[in-house]
């Protein structure tokens, strides 16, 4: 069970540890603009899919900024996810961040990398590179739930529920997962 939020405020940030509030300047033709944006990492994404269980692998966790604009969503149900913060491969983060949130231990052959794309246009303009990989029982080497100070719950979503879950708003989730659900269903539809 994740802890209770509480004490929540909103304060102006001084000096970020992941992101860099910026303003951008340019001209667009003839016309000089700006705009405001946050520097941010890059990130990766995992879809899994458990074979025995036939259930998507998920994870559960508190964001502040949802919770801040939508208190109502304490939880945000997310694709196991990391952000790109050393040099090693993508495939790489891909792998550490199944173990540490989902814990499963996959084989770096058997994370498949599905195709990229851009979030928080807006705001950041990161890219989110995703990722497809199978576990089951035989892979799993603890309960997951995240490093350091992390809370995260993990969770499944069947097969059987999945599609119903893409459009379920009381369900606070990201454009990523929803877009790796219809990845997959196209994909593998004879599962």
């Amino acid at each position: 069970m994740l802890s209770k939020i509480t004490n929540f405020t909103i304060k102006p940030l001084e000096e970020g540890r992941f992101i860099q509030p910026v303003t951008l300047q340019y001209n667009q033709g003839e016309i000089a603009k700006s705009w405001e944006a946050v520097k941010s990492h890059d990130s990766v994404a995992v879809l899994l899919y458990h074979k025995t269980k036939r259930a998507f692998v998920l994870v559960k966790q508190f964001r502040a900024p949802v919770y801040m604009h939508h208190p109502d969503y304490e939880l945000t149900y997310e694709l196991c996810a990391g952000i790109v913060d050393k040099e090693v491969s993508l495939k790489q983060i891909a792998k550490e961040e199944i173990d540490e949130e989902c814990g499963y231990e996959v084989a770096l052959e058997n994370i498949t990398e599905v195709t990229s794309f851009f979030t928080n246009v807006g705001i950041s303009g990161a890219k989110q590179s995703l990722f497809f990989a199978m576990v089951d029982e035989t892979m799993k080497v603890h309960e997951g739930g995240g490093i350091h100070d992390e809370e995260i719950e993990v969770d499944y979503i069947s097969l059987d529920e999945a599609k119903e879950f893409i459009f379920d708003s009381s369900k606070a989730k990201t454009p990523g997962l929803m877009f790796a659900f219809y990845w997959f269903f196209e994909n593998y539809p004879d599962i």
